[in-house]
């Protein structure tokens, strides 16, 4: 059977609000609502983290971030010697060693040092960053690094941050149409500093300042941004086309978690940094045409973790260690429902557990039980009519967090 392509596109703090087909209005998304029309689209799919680098640690390795001790963001300031360690197995790994082109295109963010690069970590190509987000044009960091790299040499070159992604992932895909490939384009968009493709570069590396960059109507830039990711996201479907790829590649898209800044988390509680639906609900599409059922939506629950060992079943690649994701194939395909199962989130104070419509949330500004699913918005607190629902997630919590912490030392 022949190995089927692979892409993930991931943009970075986009909202739930943010997309068309979630109901956003303040953005126009043709070419993503193009793909949930040919494809499937989650209204239940979450992030594994409430920020950048935990969340990144659990889609790269199919287990909870806490496992490869990744729990906050691993900044530029505080964090350059520390990063996800090269033990741990990622998707891009197992998928190498089935005979697949491996590449990375834009934000990396699991480590600075060079003993971290994309390369130690299955990748064969990488063009990008490694920081949490870079000056769009002078692709310098937020304390003033220069942050481009060449595979493990930095090399910076000229163009906006979300074309050079796409214009990377054409020549990718035209290159390898012949083989088996895994292509990882992490967006920057619609992250801060918010810069459409017209603006110019205003971080060196003697002044970094404003961190969200200097345009004052950020609402437009915001949407000047999303219109290029989501263009280019148009160009990758239609190479795939062009090339007749399409039947024999899974494309999926989702975002990194929820929204900050102008973005939207549209009916959902909070945004990133929480544990609130709004910090990791995330928008997510799958597009595999003849495979996957044009135009359906799923209510099925799945996470980013997810997408490891369904890659690696698609593929029909061996994964010699225990995952935490669950494979999405019989969803992806329409035949069967995912198994009942308890998930969780950890970001430093703030926690959450769900198990079928219940949520227990324990959140430094609130906390309380709440019905998913009359209550999207967690409004409604059960927690004083349910007190022995909420101590039993509470109590899944703790065992949880205990299997979690036992396998190694948080590092960020």
């Amino acid at each position: 059977m022949q190995k089927p392509n692979i892409i993930l596109i991931l943009a970075d703090d986009l909202g739930y609000g943010d997309v068309g087909c979630y109901g956003g209005t303040h953005i126009h998304t043709p070419c993503l609502d193009a793909m949930a029309q040919g494809g499937l689209r989650f209204t239940d799919f979450h992030s594994n983290g409430a920020v950048c680098s935990p969340t990144r640690a659990a889609l790269m390795t199919g287990r909870y971030q806490q496992r490869a001790g990744i729990e906050g963001v691993i900044s530029a300031a505080k964090h350059r010697q520390v990063g996800m360690d090269t033990s741990e197995t990622t998707f891009a790994n197992v998928l190498n060693e089935a005979g697949y082109a491996t590449a990375l295109f834009g934000k990396w963010h699991l480590g600075y040092a060079p003993e971290y690069n994309p390369l130690h970590q299955g990748f064969d190509t990488f063009r990008g960053f490694v920081s949490g987000n870079v000056d769009y044009f002078s692709h310098i960091d937020q304390v003033g690094y220069e942050d481009w790299w060449q595979d493990r040499q930095l090399k910076n070159e000229e163009g906006y941050t979300t074309d050079l992604v796409t214009q990377h992932g054409l020549h990718f895909i035209e290159t390898h149409q012949n083989q088996p490939f895994c292509l990882y384009l992490a967006h920057e968009c619609p992250h801060y500093p918010y810069q459409g493709p017209n603006d110019k570069g205003y971080r060196t590396t003697s002044n970094t300042q404003p961190g969200q960059g200097p345009r004052q109507d950020q609402d437009v830039a915001y949407a000047e941004m999303m219109s290029a990711m989501d263009r280019g996201i148009g160009a990758i479907v239609e190479k795939v086309q062009a090339l007749n790829l399409a039947h024999n590649t899974f494309i999926f898209f989702c975002s990194d978690n929820g929204p900050t800044g102008p973005g939207s988390a549209g009916p959902l509680r909070g945004g990133k940094g929480t544990t609130w639906e709004g910090g990791h609900r995330v928008p997510a599409i799958a597009y595999w045409p003849g495979v996957i059922e044009a135009g359906v939506t799923t209510h099925q629950t799945a996470l980013g973790m997810d997408l490891f060992p369904t890659f690696a079943s698609l593929a029909h690649a061996p994964v010699h260690r225990p995952l935490d994701g669950v494979d999405l194939s019989p969803v992806l395909k329409g035949e069967n429902d995912l198994p009942l199962r308890t998930l969780f989130w950890r970001h430093g104070k703030r926690k959450a557990v769900r198990y079928e419509q219940w949520k227990w949330v324990e959140s430094t500004e609130d906390s309380g039980l709440f019905n998913l699913s009359d209550d999207l918005g967690e409004q409604n607190d059960l927690s004083q009519q349910m007190p022995d629902k909420t101590k039993e997630m509470r109590r899944l919590f703790q065992v949880w967090e205990k299997d979690v912490t036992s396998h190694g030392q948080m590092r960020t």
